[in-house]
């Protein structure tokens, strides 16, 4: 039977290639490793390496099997960090946040400035990251609450809905029909021709225009895609295309440089407030995800922000 002695062993030889690498590695004697490696080989049936010019060339077997040690090894890490975040616990004092970036522009801001009005003394750290980054650091405990747009279920998380936004059209000044600026609002199918800026497909809100995209049959001409919103927005600053982003991203929009127009059809976008289901909702946490509730209201459809 393989031990995990032996899967250690395996995986710092095929690391530095060679025994005595392996044993400074592991802080153990040349010897031990050896023996180890041996038996692993008696236990599988098959050799692992073969000596070539004084270092270790793994077989096709050992190849074959190294990409399972190196998810297990991933495993072994991730529990490793769990227990010292469990370990660790959290100061009262102290609120860990994670949003996607297109939260981190307008709506954090605001948030922080109602919040700090009740608790002036918890100190929030944050951090902008990717959905699945968060939904990540959530599992692993790494945070106290996440803020993203729609994610799927999952497990140790708990969700919950914070309110829709929806997609916006930010053009640059000029390349519209100054009739569509005015009626302010513009169908996405009458955005062919025109230069687009989409979201990356893999991206939950990517994956919610490009359905909505292939229903309307719209044929537009995507001369970019990306993941970050702000980015498509900076792209709609510089001229370069119609970028297709929320209305959170579009608070940042500078009006003196584009357009933004109301979608048609209108695609609603879900903001969610995720935590882990395996630790109790402080008041703080509470208070902190009502202020990112208020901040999210402030926020208009067009992206026009109203004082908090």
């Amino acid at each position: 039977m393989v031990r995990l002695r032996h899967i250690e062993v395996f995986n710092a030889v095929m690391l530095t290639g060679s025994v005595s690498a392996a044993a400074r590695m592991m802080h153990v004697t040349q010897p031990a490793v050896s023996r180890t490696l041996q038996h692993a080989e008696l236990q599988l049936g098959f050799p692992l390496f073969q000596r070539v010019g004084g270092r270790l060339r793994p077989t096709v077997e050992a190849q074959a099997l190294y990409p399972h040690v190196e998810r297990l090894f991933k495993q072994l890490d991730e529990v490793q960090r769990l227990s010292a975040n469990l370990r660790a616990g959290r100061s009262q004092h102290e609120l860990h946040v994670l949003t996607v970036l297109a939260l981190s522009y307008e709506v954090m801001p605001r948030a922080m400035q109602l919040f700090r009005q009740k608790h002036p003394s918890v100190v929030v750290h944050h951090q902008a990251l990717h959905s699945p980054q968060i939904v990540s650091a959530l599992v692993l405990q790494e945070a106290d609450v996440g803020y993203v747009f729609s994610v799927p279920p999952h497990p140790a998380l708990t969700v919950e809905s914070l309110g829709n936004r929806s997609m916006v059209c930010v053009a640059p000044r000029g390349l519209l029909p100054a009739s569509w600026v005015r009626q302010g609002e513009v169908e996405l199918s009458r955005l062919s021709g025109l230069p687009v800026i989409a979201l990356d497909a893999q991206d939950p809100l990517g994956t919610l225009l490009s359905q909505t995209i292939n229903e309307s049959q719209a044929q537009l001409d995507i001369v970019a895609t990306v993941q970050t919103y702000h980015v498509a927005l900076a792209l709609a600053h510089h001229g370069v295309g119609v970028a297709l982003v929320e209305s959170c991203t579009a608070a940042s929009a500078d009006r003196r440089r584009v357009d933004v127009l109301k979608l048609v059809p209108s695609i609603d976008v879900p903001v969610q407030m995720v935590r882990s289901a395996q630790r109790p909702s402080s008041q703080t946490l509470r208070y902190f995800t009502r202020c990112m509730q208020q901040a999210l209201q402030a926020v208009g459809p067009l992206g026009l922000t109203s004082s908090a």
